[in-house]
Order: C-alpha cells, then structure tokens, then sequence
C-alpha cells in the first residue's frame, strides 16, 4: 500500500501532498542524506520500515517522492511517478507558490490506472512462467521416453569401465572412469586438444634441470663480477645482567648507536615549529585549471565513437539544446568516472557519484553557448565539493573548551586496520593541542600488539606528556575507564586512547573495541586510514560502522565520527581514497598526515582536492 506521495521544489516548498501521516521523518532523513549528499543516483532508499523511490524533473526544480511499507513490492510505483510526472510538469506555475488542490483528482485516476497495469503485467508473466514451466515437463517427459526406447543412440560399455555414446554421424566419445582426464577421438583421430589441463610430470621435470642449470651460470657470472664491499664493523653492545637498566634504554638517543653517548633527544614539538594544522595552505593557479581544457571531457570518452559534424556542434553550443537526455550525458560521464578511478576513487564510488549528476542533469535545458561536456564537469565539481565539505562543523579546540568548563576531559579514540599509523598521528595531534595550551594525556590501550605501550610511551617521553598505562593482556575497555578517571583528577583536558589495529572482519577485536566505545562514550571516535588504499578503504569503513553498529548493546550505536588520513605525502595525486572514505561513512577528514615529524599534521583542503580530482 502507498503511503504518501510527495512534489516539493528543491528549495523545499511543497507544492502537493497526498497520503497517510509518516512515523518519524522519512522524507527529511532522504533529504540530508541522499539528495544534499550526492547520493540521489541510485532513487531508491530505505529507512525503518519505510522504502523511498523519488524522480526528479530538472528543468522546472521538482522533487517527486514516492513512500511504501518497505515489506511490500509495490510494481506500480516507478510508474506512478513517471506518470504523476508527466501530468504535474503541464499544470505547473513556477511562479505559483501555493498547493495544487486540483491535482487530487488527476491523481486518484492516475494510481488506479498504474494499478491496473501492474496487476496486468503480473497476471502475464506468471502465465508465461507456468507456459515455460509446462513445456520443460513435456520435454523432460519426451526425452526420458525416447531414452528407454534407446532412439538418439546406445550406451554401451567396453569392460574396462567405460561408458560412450555412440552418435548419429559414428563418431565416438570415451570417457575413463578411473581418473579425471578426458580423451576424445573423431573419425578414428585423437584430440590433443582435450589433455590441454593434464599435468605432465616429465615436461616439469626437464623445466626445472632446464631452468637449475641457466640459474647456477647467473649465480655464478654475478659472483664473479660482483667485488665484495667492505664490512662495516659495528661495536658490539654489552647485554650483561649487572648492566644499570638506563644504559639499556636507547629509545631517546637521536640515531639509536653508541657513538652518539648520552646525547638525549631535546627534539621535542616547541623546537620542531609550528603544526602545519594552523597553516593556510595556498593553491597554485596552474594553466591546467582552466576551464578550456575541462570542457572537452567528452572527447576522450569514446575514442571510436562518431563525432558530431562542426557545424551541429557549434550550432548545438550556440543555440542551446532543448532537454538534455542521458544519451547526451554518457559520453562525458565515462569520462569523469575513467578520470576519477585513476585518481583511486573506488570504482562503485566513482559510479554512484556519475549516476548521480545524471540523475541532477536529465531532462534539464542546456545554457546557449554551452558545452555538454562544461555542464557536466560544472555539476560533477559541485557534487564533490558538497560531499566532501563536512555536513556537521566539527571544531575540536571549541568542543574541548566546552567539557572543560563542564570539568569533563574530552575523550578521542584513534581506530584503524593494522600498521596505518595510529600512534604516530596521535603523537600529533598531541603537539598540535599543546600550541594551543591544550593539557593532554595518552592512553596505551593497545594491549594487543608486543611494543605498542613502549611506543607510545617514547612519544610521550618526547612531548613530555603523561601517559596512563596498564601494560599488556588487559581489558583496554577498563585501562581507558582509568585513564579518563586519573585524567579528572589531574585536570588534563584531553585524553588520547590509542587502540589496537584490527581487521573489520576481525570479530572477536571487534567486539572489544564495541565495548570500549559503549563502555566510555568518548566524544570524538576518528577512524585512521591510509590514503594509499583505494576500493580496500569502502570495504574498511563500511564494515568498521557496520561491526560498531551490529555488535553495541546501545541503541543508538556511536560509529565513526571523523577520518584521519595518513601517508597522505606518498600517493602524488591518486586522492580519490578521501572522497570514498567520506561518501561511504558520511565523516568527514579532519586531519591528513603528510610527513614523519609531529609537525607533518595537515587540514583536508576541499578546493586542492577537487582540483586534483578532475585535472
């Protein structure tokens, strides 16, 4: 059964409504997370136990938005919409702001006629199944007949176990029984091609004295060529029991060798500089910005495609075309998309955000003097500046000085798959909250990995921070409930809870780190990820707020809530990871690691990224 069927413009004025009262807020959830988000390519959504199908008429700025019991496959629907439309776009005003009451009528006729035609088509194809369904009986019927009577061919068995079927032209197929392999033979000859898979023993063993012999003359030429380099002799450390224990720590010396003594490391944040958090970044005003070389995205689409004459061209661009179909949008979209996989935007991704500028574009009329191809890039410019552009402001410096005057630490957990770099980027944005007269403490909850509390616990000797530590093998849920305790009671500001790194499809460390965000409600969780990864990092966050989702007793599950991206200096400008990390989970990037010292700590810059996207 419908529910409710919606036209409002995109500014939001509903124009016309029709249908029962909703439970909770359908409509406005699709709003902010589909249509404000670039995710309206797909036209379908669900939320609770509603299903959402919407259609858009682009060239008058009308929304159309369909609602049913997610339960129910209503045929109808899809062409309902199309049909309600086609009616609506001929009585619109656009300069008409009020309801259209008269629409109710035209409405009623309309449902009952897509009804009637889906119970139409129902009624056909399940007489096509059971017609299909009949003639296969007959057939199998027929064929177990003829093969009593033994017409078509006999079987016949040769008494070694095995059986052949002797065909209508003579010819013959044997089967072995006794093994896997096949042997055919035709008229008498037989068919090598059919032993292609057999494994031949002697042929593998020929290859391999072949291949010894051609490996024992380089080893032997390379030996020969090659002049031994001198040894370089280290002096050797002495591991004695009576030793002092702070003769065995060289965690602080610079270099980590004897030879530097006891020369400890002063090379901490104040005399490293300032983060590069608080530094505007400048983008360069390369050539390759210009709009002249982003309007012919469509000629590299389809290298074989026939190209429109130059006069149809030129006319089409002057004089502006009258509805834009996605016939006309394909060309330049395949484009965009080749262009955005090579940049490492994963390619579901990639496909989604082209669907959805198609889905913004059709149907709408092309400006005079215009390219298809500038309006498209124009569109997909916009969509990625709209998502990747943070929903929600996220201020961390402004949120840590409202828990402190609520005398509440504020609480980050650093989370992430194995070896991305948490620790080290938790490093920095401790020396980034220290410029800003930031007290913090570290938290060593990875009791998992052998030497993560001793790392931690140099970053901490290096920034001259506190460090709450429990050692390894214990619950990390409780060491984190202590460290935010003691940090209360010494008035640290912030607390920064370094977490184990673990697979999403890891369960059992899944639930663990569930229950340590269940168990302290931290304010901000930042998913750590590498921007070297490319499909890997959908299927990474996806299941990571899946796993937090599915495996919480709350709820209202927390799940992540900003993204740090790391190694961001090594990956030239294949950036696509951080607008699939942010389409996936709707987080934003709030901090990109570029660099190995605690200074290395970046701001994402939307504008530099886009650019980079579609250069």
């Amino acid at each position: 059964m419908l529910e409710q069927l919606l036209i409002f413009t995109r500014g939001g004025l509903i124009l016309w409504s029709w249908g029962n009262a909703l439970k909770g807020s359908p409509i406005d959830t699709l709003i902010r997370s589909c249509l404000l988000e670039e995710r309206s390519g797909a036209a379908s959504y669900t939320h609770d136990s509603y299903s959402l199908k919407w259609t858009f008429h682009n060239d008058l700025g009308l929304v159309f938005v369909a609602v049913y019991q997610r339960i129910l496959h209503l045929l109808y629907v899809d062409d309902l919409l199309a049909a309600v439309k086609r009616e609506f776009s001929l009585i619109h005003d656009p300069s008409k702001k009020t309801l259209y009451p008269d629409f109710d009528e035209t409405f009623r006729q309309l449902k009952i006629e897509a009804e009637a035609r889906a119970e139409d088509l129902k009624k056909s194809s399940n007489a096509v199944t059971a017609i299909g369904g009949n003639r296969k009986q007959q057939a199998a019927n027929k064929a177990g007949h003829d093969g009593k009577k033994g017409g078509g061919g006999e079987l016949k068995n040769d008494g070694e176990g095995k059986k052949g079927r002797k065909l209508e032209n003579g010819d013959s197929v044997v089967v072995a029984n006794d093994s896997n392999m096949r042997k055919s033979s035709v008229n008498g000859k037989e068919n090598e091609s059919s032993n292609v898979g057999a494994f031949d023993v002697n042929k593998l063993q020929k290859l391999r004295s072949k291949g010894g012999d051609v490996k024992k003359k380089k080893i032997t030429d390379s030996v020969v060529s090659k002049v031994e380099p001198k040894k370089v002799v280290k002096k050797n450390r002495v591991w004695d029991e009576s030793t002092p224990e702070t003769k065995l720590d060289f965690t602080d010396q610079v270099g980590g060798g004897d030879d530097d003594g006891d020369r400890k490391v002063d090379y901490l944040a104040k005399e490293q500089g300032e983060s590069m958090m608080d530094k505007e970044e400048v983008l360069s005003s390369d050539s390759e910005e210009d709009d002249d070389d982003d309007v012919d995205v469509g000629k590299k689409s389809k290298p074989d495609a026939k190209k429109k004459g130059w006069f149809s061209s030129m006319f089409q661009s002057i004089a502006g075309k009258a509805n834009l179909e996605k016939s006309d949008l394909e060309p330049a979209l395949k484009a965009l998309k080749d262009r955005l996989m090579t940049k490492n935007v994963a390619e579901e991704i990639a496909e989604k955000l082209c669907e959805s500028v198609a889905a913004s574009l059709e149907g709408k009329k092309l400006a005079s003097f215009t390219r298809i191809s500038s309006t498209v890039h124009a569109a997909m410019e916009e969509a990625l500046v709209r998502i990747l552009t943070p929903r929600r402001s996220i201020d961390i410096l402004r949120d840590i000085h409202a828990a402190k005057e609520h005398r509440k630490p504020y609480v980050v957990v650093f989370v992430g798959v194995n070896g991305v770099g948490k620790s080290t980027n938790l490093a920095k944005v401790a020396y980034w909250l220290q410029q800003h007269n930031v007290s913090v403490m570290m938290a060593a909850c990875d009791t998992f990995r052998s030497g993560a509390v001793e790392q931690l616990r140099t970053h901490a000797r290096r920034l001259q921070i506190p460090i709450f530590e429990k050692g390894y093998e214990k619950d990390p849920a409780l060491v984190a409930k202590e460290a935010i305790q003691e940090a209360s009671r010494n008035g640290s500001d912030v607390v920064l809870v370094d977490t184990a790194g673990r697979m999403q499809d890891n369960e059992p460390l899944m639930r663990a780190l569930s229950k340590l965000i269940y168990l302290n409600n931290p304010d901000l969780v930042l998913f750590v990820g590498e921007a070297l990864v490319g499909n890997d990092a959908v299927d990474q966050l996806s299941k990571f707020n899946q796993k937090l989702a599915d495996l919480s007793t709350s709820l209202t599950p927390r799940l992540i809530d900003g993204i740090l991206l790391t190694k961001f200096d090594t990956i030239d400008d294949k950036v696509g990871a951080a607008l699939s990390m942010v389409y996936i989970s709707g987080a934003p990037v709030m901090f990109v690691g570029c660099g190995q010292s605690y200074t290395d700590l970046k701001k994402l810059n939307v504008k530099s990224i886009v650019k980079t996207l579609l250069k």
